[in-house]
């Protein structure tokens, strides 16, 4: 018994806030077949930091964007809190997307014709509610877009732009923030500004960020970073060092 009942207890208090239960994804059939991601079993939990890495190919972009629905798996279940994703229609899969989850991607996002202001406010004003105009003010201030919110995202930079989609996943409190590759195209300065903010998401507002990456300085920033290899979760890490990281990175990619 020991010290598993409080983890058990633990557990029944604290539902994860997404989790993949035996999830198969493959591409084609017969000879050609590619399994991308062969039986995956992971948790993650509520109010925390979540980094996926792995060689590429491993399965890492697929698993987060299973799970976070933007894309159909073959077999197997995706939970986001209680909800299984295999059961819901394209329509339902839509809503749950726009009212439960915040995107940041490699590539911003942003509408090139509207401004940062209304960049923001988008997913939110296109699901029909009220913007907390309390809350896109801290966020805003927070971010130091305070001065950037009337320009179009062709008058910011790429750090610009990128927080301004952080602001955008933000505003409407999501269950989870997922991230696939923020950092990808910014440069360092830019790249801390970004993993501050979400560290900051998990610390202060209690926010669930999962994002995937292949740079290990960004995955230090997470509380746990898990490794995926040929469509397997591998290994997993709590409270990362750079060292750490690298040192199983170089493991699997041997």
């Amino acid at each position: 018994m020991g010290h598993h009942s409080l983890e058990e207890t633990q557990g029944e208090r604290r539902e994860a806030a997404a989790r993949a239960v035996d999830l198969v994804k493959t591409y084609g059939q017969g000879a050609t077949q590619v399994v991308a991601l062969d039986g995956v079993s992971v948790d993650f939990a509520a109010n925390e930091f979540t980094a996926i890495m792995g060689p590429s190919g491993s399965g890492k972009s697929t698993l987060m964007h299973a799970m976070a629905g933007l894309d159909s798996f073959t077999s197997g279940s995706a939970y986001i809190g209680g909800t299984d994703l295999a059961g819901l229609s394209d329509k339902e899969l839509t809503a749950l997307r726009r009212d439960r989850l915040g995107f940041i991607f490699q590539s911003f996002n942003l509408v090139p014709t509207l401004t940062a202001a209304e960049n923001i406010t988008l997913p939110t004003d296109i699901a029909g509610r009220k913007v907390d105009q309390e809350w896109f003010e801290e966020i805003t201030r927070r971010l130091g877009l305070a001065e950037r919110l009337s320009h179009r995202p062709s008058e910011l930079s790429g750090g610009q732009q990128q927080r301004v989609a952080c602001a955008r996943a933000l505003v409407s409190r999501p269950d989870i923030i997922f991230g696939d590759e923020p950092t990808g195209n910014l440069d360092s300065n830019a790249s801390r500004e970004v993993l501050d903010i979400l560290r900051n998401a998990v610390d202060a507002d209690g926010q669930t960020v999962v994002i995937v990456t292949h740079d290990a300085r960004a995955a230090s920033y997470a509380d746990r970073v898990i490794f995926l290899r040929d469509g397997r979760i591998v290994d997993e890490l709590y409270e990362p060092t750079m060292d750490a990281i690298l040192q199983v990175m170089s493991g699997i990619e041997g």
